[in-house]
């Protein structure tokens, strides 16, 4: 990403020769061909979710930008709180953080497709950077339902214990899904924030089409890689 002059600037981060681990991991999983079988497979099911929308609610039409990123403060809110009742609230908390955890999953199903339908919009590097966001949301989801489990059950150490694993993958996942968001631009946009994106030269070479869609339309391919 590069840097504006002027009060506004973008802060660059430490170039290639100073470059952290996960910044290469990140490179890496983007050029990882072998994740494209899962980008084929998932492909016709995400763009029949997106030909379903025509009022274009699952990308955030009425918001002006993608509604995903929105919605994932509701899941990850409810496990991060039953986390801290699970750490620092005591046996009379048990309860509580159980319905947090049962929340948590109720309202990742919004999120995972609204999810979804932004990432029926990619293409190249960032489908397969998505469908690594999106496994390790759904090893998270699967751990958080064992855990969920486990408490009603009342195997509160299992339920904790499936619960932190749980936490480690939707940290995973969430560290993908920023990189999405902010190193790769990928996102949802009104056509009139298309100016917002970067000039640098810094994604994947992509002709713009914003030229020809009208002011008030919303658009998920500006800046998508290969669109």
């Amino acid at each position: 990403m590069n840097a504006h002059a002027g009060p506004s600037s973008t802060p660059v981060h430490p170039g290639p020769t100073e470059r952290p681990t996960l910044v290469d991991l990140a490179r890496r999983l983007e050029d990882m061909t072998g994740l494209d079988g899962a980008v084929d497979a998932l492909r016709p099911l995400a763009q029949k979710l997106v030909a379903s929308d025509s009022q274009g609610l699952l990308l955030g039409k009425p918001l002006g930008h993608a509604l995903h990123p929105l919605l994932t403060d509701a899941p990850l809110g409810a496990w991060m709180s039953a986390l801290a009742l699970d750490l620092a609230g005591g046996k009379q908390a048990r309860p509580a953080a159980q319905r947090l955890v049962g929340l948590g999953l109720l309202a990742a199903v919004p999120t995972a497709v609204t999810g979804l339908a932004e990432w029926a919009h990619t293409r190249g590097k960032d489908s397969r950077v998505g469908v690594a966001h999106a496994a390790g949301n759904t090893v998270a989801l699967l751990l958080y339902g064992a855990s969920y489990i486990a408490r009603r059950r009342g195997h509160q150490g299992r339920g904790v214990t499936l619960g932190l694993a749980a936490t480690a993958a939707a940290s995973a996942g969430g560290y993908l899904g920023a990189h999405l968001a902010i190193a790769r631009n990928v996102g949802s946009r009104d056509a009139a924030f298309a100016g917002s994106l970067p000039q640098d030269g810094t994604r994947d070479a992509a002709p713009s089409r914003t030229d020809d869609i009208p002011p008030d339309a919303l658009t998920a391919e500006v800046g998508l890689d290969g669109l």
